[in-house]
């Protein structure tokens, strides 16, 4: 909601009584409230909203293209951006995510630890945890009524950082329908057996391991700094993560890594993006990489197509990139998949 103050500027833009910019007014529906008033300008700007299918309050950031008051008449298309954990909307500060003049870029809550998924137990300390549809069936629906959006699936994009890679993948497998494009920067694409790193990595998640590693190493760090409180169940979001008896079919049913054929069926465009983690086991994207590998062996074998950079170590990848699991190498990635996600949807 806006002040009472803010009127229309001749030029289209929203503008207050004392010349400053400020947010659009949204109209809450689809099952989100908001709380308080937009935080921001009036192309960068976050909202806060509540909604029956996720615990607690959730922000949205929106960037619209510097354009977009100019002509009233226009229409965009929009890219879906999912950050990783334990991150916020607010902190995605890429400076890449601000340079198109043709797309909107929305990048809503995802939690700390929410996968991306509609969790198997809903009775967790955490609450309600229906990320997959806060996102697919109230996000997208609010946007596209609040905002001059093109409401089609050509027109609409997914991607994502780290855990957001993997619901980027995830949801356009989910409903192809809804996007032309995806696109993995370092994500974490292969939940199969035989990616038990990066299984363990979701489990520790969800049971808050680093709170337990603090509360159990007195005075190198507060378990209270953790952002995965509270603890909960392993198996509180897929189900049992061991491949014994079938016991990890949920896993095997969110995996990307096995369902490639879904995108590929579904006509959607393909991007990873990964590097190597200079080689050391130590660093998450050695990690990640293996699981990039996987998938695209898989895409192989399935003959479909896909664009597909492994920069190494980073040092020819931009100027901040050194190859690790790091905003550095995926501002870089940004560089490169906007101005590409922008010629698709202009043709």
């Amino acid at each position: 909601m806006l002040a009472a103050a803010a009127v229309v500027a001749p030029t289209g833009s929203v503008e207050a009584a004392d010349g400053s910019t400020v947010p659009p007014p949204m109209t809450d529906g689809f099952g989100l409230t908001q709380v308080g008033t937009a935080t921001g300008g009036a192309t960068d700007f976050y909202l806060t909203v509540t909604t029956p299918e996720v615990a607690g309050e959730q922000h949205i950031k929106i960037i619209l293209p510097s354009g977009y008051y100019d002509d009233p008449g226009r229409r965009y298309p929009v890219m879906y951006f999912l950050h990783g954990s334990p991150d916020d909307p607010v902190q995605q500060n890429y400076p890449a995510l601000s340079m198109s003049d043709s797309m909107i870029t929305v990048i809503p809550d995802g939690g700390a630890r929410g996968w991306y998924a509609n969790w198997l137990n809903q009775k967790t300390q955490a609450g309600a945890q229906n990320w997959e549809n806060f996102h697919l069936k109230q996000v997208i629906p609010f946007i596209d009524a609040n905002l001059r959006t093109i409401a089609t699936k050509k027109a609409r994009a997914v991607a994502g950082v780290s855990m957001g890679g993997f619901g980027a993948f995830h949801y356009a497998q989910v409903r192809p329908d809804l996007f032309s494009q995806t696109a993995s920067l370092s994500g974490d694409i292969d939940l199969s057996a035989r990616s038990m790193d990066l299984r363990l990595a979701v489990v520790a998640s969800l049971i808050d391991a680093q709170g337990v590693i603090c509360g159990s190493a007195s005075g190198v760090c507060d378990p209270d700094d953790s952002p995965y409180k509270p603890g909960v169940d392993s198996d509180a979001a897929f189900g049992s993560p061991y491949p014994v008896f079938n016991a990890d079919r949920r896993w095997n049913e969110v995996d990307p890594s096995q369902h490639m054929d879904k995108l590929h069926k579904g006509g959607v465009g393909v991007s990873i993006y990964v590097g190597n983690g200079g080689g050391s086991p130590l660093e998450p994207e050695f990690w990640v990489q293996g699981a990039a590998q996987n998938v695209k062996a898989r895409m192989d074998a399935l003959g479909m197509p896909y664009y597909y950079v492994n920069y190494g170590d980073g040092s020819a990848w931009g100027t901040r990139c050194n190859g690790g699991h790091n905003g550095g190498c995926w501002e870089q990635d940004l560089r490169d998949l906007i101005p590409r996600l922008e010629r698709t949807f202009a043709s």
